[in-house]
């Protein structure tokens, strides 16, 4: 089966599992909302040569959230951090590396002189402003749409890597599904079963 074909179609199956996420998302808001669920105050972090924000917009993403949407943009590429050669040559097969933790570290591999593979479920903005970063430090990028809880779309994962850039060095197992509840006994099979999937499955398939 032609690659691009194969890849295509776990893009299709990444777009369901990123709405089965939505539904719990929603089921845990309602919960929420109904039993007037408190979230800890979380104290801004205060770290590094940058100024950082003290405050934030209040803002909520449906699953799994665009970080190209959020009103105040991530600081994610450490302008200060000089890259040294660590990784030279190098090809890093990043999970979850389209946004967030997954994007800096994309970036700042790059910098260090890996070639980058991403694996994302359906943020494609996100994909192609981390793919945009990478290239902006020199090195090449391929980004893939699916979902890491299918064994298959691993395997087509590798493979495309291995074919594009003939190695892979680093895996990071970063992608990841997090949803709270505020009681135990509100923890669907549905909600629990697509946590482990992604959290433990999609590390299991990767490695």
């Amino acid at each position: 089966m032609d690659k691009s074909y194969k890849l295509k179609a776990f893009a299709e199956n990444a777009e369901a599992t990123a709405r089965r996420g939505q539904v719990i998302q929603k089921d845990i808001d309602r919960s929420d909302k109904a039993g007037g669920s408190k979230a800890k105050k979380v104290e801004p972090m205060q770290a590094g040569a940058r100024r950082y924000p003290e405050s934030f917009p209040k803002q909520h993403l449906t699953k799994p959230g665009l970080e190209a949407a959020l009103t105040l943009q991530p600081m994610y590429n450490a302008p200060h951090y000089r890259g040294s050669g660590k990784l030279e040559n190098m090809v890093a097969l990043i999970t979850g590396g389209d946004s967030g933790i997954g994007r800096a570290v994309a970036v700042l591999y790059a910098r260090e002189g890996a070639n980058i593979a991403i694996a994302y479920l359906n943020e494609h903005v996100d994909a192609e402003e981390t793919k945009r970063a990478v290239e902006a430090e020199g090195r090449r990028c391929i980004i893939m749409a699916g979902d890491v809880a299918d064994m298959r779309f691993c395997e087509a994962a590798v493979e495309a890597t291995i074919q594009t850039f003939g190695q892979i060095d680093i895996l990071v197992n970063n992608a990841a599904f997090q949803e709270h509840v505020a009681r135990f006994e509100d923890l669907t099979e549905e909600h629990f079963d697509r946590t482990v999937k992604t959290n433990l499955y999609g590390y299991f398939h990767m490695a």
